[in-house]
């Protein structure tokens, strides 16, 4: 039984590695490498738990520093003033409901803080970076890193119909749609389903967005300190900075930048499978609606007010 779970177990990260894309195939996905995960976990006992516990802690972080390589800081900030006055009121917004939304339903702390995170600003690697910096565990992770993902798959999806239902502009749904959905693929792919135009107006709204991820992580370092204890400083964050600042100036090889991209890509979907892989029946039952029920709810306020807001100034 340990033999064969050791096979599986390495036989699926060997699978999420191999870029199926070059061979016209889709590659496997964030929310199948945590389903699967999730079923291996239910199936075979973690023949590498040590490991698997270092691994989702460690390649999370890295692929925050990959996403930096990604990003410019002046293609942000020139996403212009009306995406960047939303992006403020929906981030700090958000967070704050979030936080109520949570108290309320009696869900863990950090998980309601993790989902929050995800929800105010880019879904799956927001969570990456503050997750580390309340120490949660695999349990939390997963919770909010799975109603994320979810959620994201289902935006996709019923995102560019609405556009159409309301007859929103190219501008206004790129706007929307960068306020609302939670991941920058999910934000580009709705964009890009709807308009070439949505698409642009989108993805440089999101990389305003995804910018807090520096604000928040330091707050975050004051909210969750254990007065007995220092601060415990996410050095990772800072590299991510300077990661981001070497992207904007400095004339990097297009075969670099997609190294690093790639790499954040698939070790976020490497971490979602050890993530996945750690949890049990058992821990699983622990957790509850209740985490699921704050993510939606959430994502109906945002989704909702955001399009009004967009419908009326946009």
């Amino acid at each position: 039984m340990k033999l064969t779970a050791k096979l599986v177990y390495i036989a699926l990260i060997a699978a999420i590695l191999i870029p199926f894309d070059k061979f016209g195939l889709h590659q496997i996905s964030a929310p199948i490498a945590l389903l699967c995960g999730l079923i291996f976990a239910f199936v075979f006992p973690n023949p590498y738990p040590k490991f698997n516990k270092k691994t989702s802690k460690y390649l999370l972080q890295a692929a925050v520093v990959c996403l930096g390589f990604n990003m410019n800081l002046q293609e942000s900030l020139r996403s212009g003033s009306e995406g960047m006055l939303f992006t403020v009121v929906s981030v700090v917004g958000v967070m704050c409901l979030g936080v109520l939304i949570g108290y309320w339903l009696h869900i863990n702390r950090k998980t309601s803080y993790l989902i929050s995170s995800g929800t105010a600003i880019c879904g799956g690697s927001a969570i990456a970076a503050v997750g580390p910096v309340v120490k949660a565990d695999e349990n939390e992770m997963a919770v909010s890193l799975g109603v994320i993902f979810i959620l994201n798959s289902i935006a996709l999806f019923i995102f560019p119909p609405l556009g159409h239902l309301f007859d929103m502009t190219q501008q206004q749904f790129g706007t929307w749609a960068a306020i609302a959905i939670h991941d920058t693929s999910s934000v580009v792919g709705a964009g890009e389903i709807f308009g070439e135009e949505a698409m642009k107006t989108a993805t440089l709204i999101k990389l305003t967005r995804a910018l807090w991820i520096i604000p928040l992580a330091i707050a975050t370092m004051f909210i969750f300190r254990d007065k007995k204890s220092k601060i415990s400083i996410p050095w990772f964050i800072f590299i991510f900075v300077l990661a981001m600042l070497i992207n904007t100036y400095i004339p990097l090889p297009q075969q670099f930048t997609d190294l690093m991209v790639w790499i954040a890509k698939r070790g976020m979907v490497v971490t979602l499978f050890c993530i996945g892989a750690s949890l049990s029946i058992a821990s699983i039952k622990q957790v509850g609606i209740k985490p699921l029920l704050q993510a939606v709810a959430l994502w109906i306020v945002i989704s909702v007010s955001s399009l009004f807001v967009v419908l009326e100034t946009v």
